[in-house]
């Protein structure tokens, strides 16, 4: 555990060290796009965070190949390689997207290739776990097909939530750590070698999305931009192949007594291959709800709109902090769930535990101009529009309105008044030629 957390925050410090060079970098090359309708920001800001997050990636690789027990990832399996093939080539598609706003065919076509890059090396669905039937084997083309297809369905759920600040990185840093403590769970409790690659991409991935936060969050410093978005999904989807086509379920079955109970032990990560995670089920639901849109009403599925989940809270009501917390609230819910369940599957009370908190889930986004208040003790440490007015500030009156054109009267400068600008004194109205 010491290693992944070692590699874990040297991935984070990368990522949060470079991305200021990166802004500066992104501001001089001109990755900055004008405001367009569907955008939630009022000022133009840069992109091209997704550099800071690739070197990121490439740091915590490096420093993983270099760790004890590790290392033995590297001389075992050739999926960290895979990963990085998959991942240079992404990113490479997303730096240039960000600059030159490459055609949305183009970068599908790109998914695809970096999809196979990393089936070539040997990052596949060998089989597909069946719960009730057992471990069913693939032919080499069906688990190629079933692979792109994983790794392009996740790359864009994970773009598509891409819409505010802080969301996407949050809710993919959410199911990277859920899907870490199933990896790790597999890897150490039983003793499955093959679930160590899985369990180094979320290490790192988390990594990855830490540093990227605090440049991130409302407001926004820097987007990390196609070339970060693609480059994260690629890099979740990438950790539930590695687990859902690598890790046999006949190895389980020292463990839990048979093949069918190893394969239902194992649901929540086989769910992923019919939603593509369950673990990002928010994103995923959201991508099928945009196409189906966008079809319907006779639109190109690639074409940008703004009805995505995270538009439809901030339209009822919700702010922009309070709408990104309620989708990390659903995603880590979903999360969560799906992890408890695999470890004990037979407990009523995981159920009654989901139950209630999907209930809390539901009152939130009721009440979306509900504002929380703090005790009285607590005040120095919240926000003042968490503050109860006090009773002087509740008896005082409201400002009297005077007639429009009086009030435009009195705030008119008169000529040859002295007008006071930063301590100085200018003389008339007209002080500065235009």
């Amino acid at each position: 555990m010491r290693e992944y957390l070692l590699t874990l925050c040297i991935t984070a410090a990368v990522t949060y060290l470079l991305t200021g060079p990166v802004r500066k970098f992104a501001i001089v090359a001109g990755a900055m796009p004008e405001i367009r309708a569907r955008d939630v920001h009022r000022e133009p800001t840069p992109r091209l965070g997704g550099i800071a997050m690739f070197f990121g990636l490439c740091a915590g690789l490096l420093v993983a190949d270099h760790l004890t027990n590790l290392s033995e990832v590297f001389e075992n399996s050739n999926e960290p390689r895979a990963l990085l093939s998959g991942a240079a080539l992404i990113w490479l598609i997303g730096v240039l997207d960000d600059k030159f706003e490459i055609d949305a065919l183009i970068k599908l076509g790109a998914q695809m290739i970096a999809a196979g890059v990393m089936v070539v090396q040997g990052l596949t669905i060998l089989w597909l776990p069946v719960p009730g039937v057992g471990s069913v084997a693939l032919t080499q083309g069906q688990g190629t097909l079933l692979t792109v297809a994983l790794v392009v369905i996740t790359i864009n759920a994970v773009n598509f939530v891409d819409g505010l600040d802080g969301l996407a990185a949050g809710m993919v840093c959410i199911a990277s750590a859920a899907f870490f403590l199933y990896a790790y769970r597999i890897w150490y409790s039983y003793g499955v070698e093959a679930a160590a690659p899985a369990t180094l991409f979320s290490a790192i991935l988390m990594g990855m999305c830490l540093g990227f936060l605090p440049h991130n969050m409302h407001p926004a410093r820097i987007f990390m931009g196609d070339s970060g978005s693609m480059l994260i999904g690629l890099v979740l989807a990438a950790g539930t192949i590695s687990v859902t086509g690598q890790v046999d379920p006949d190895a389980l079955n020292l463990y839990v007594g048979s093949e069918k109970e190893a394969v239902h032990q194992t649901v929540p990560v086989y769910i992923p291959l019919l939603l593509p995670l369950t673990i990002i089920a928010i994103p995923a639901a959201d991508l099928i709800l945009a196409i189906v849109r966008r079809t319907w009403q006779g639109k190109s599925p690639f074409a940008a709109d703004r009805g995505h989940l995270h538009h439809r809270l901030l339209e009822i009501g919700h702010s922009h902090s309070r709408a990104v917390l309620i989708m990390y609230f659903w995603s880590a819910l979903i999360a969560c769930g799906a992890l408890a369940y695999s470890v004990n599957s037979a407990s009523m009370w995981i159920v009654l535990g989901i139950v209630f908190l999907s209930t809390i889930g539901l009152v939130l986004l009721l009440l979306p101009r509900f504002t929380p208040r703090a005790p009285r003790w607590a005040y120095r440490f919240v926000p003042p529009r968490y503050r109860r007015p006090t009773v002087a500030e509740e008896a005082e009156p409201a400002p009297e309105h005077t007639h429009p054109a009086a009030a435009e009267e009195e705030e008119r400068p008169k000529v040859g008044a002295g007008i006071s600008v930063n301590g100085a004194t200018a003389i008339g109205a007209r002080s500065h030629p235009r």
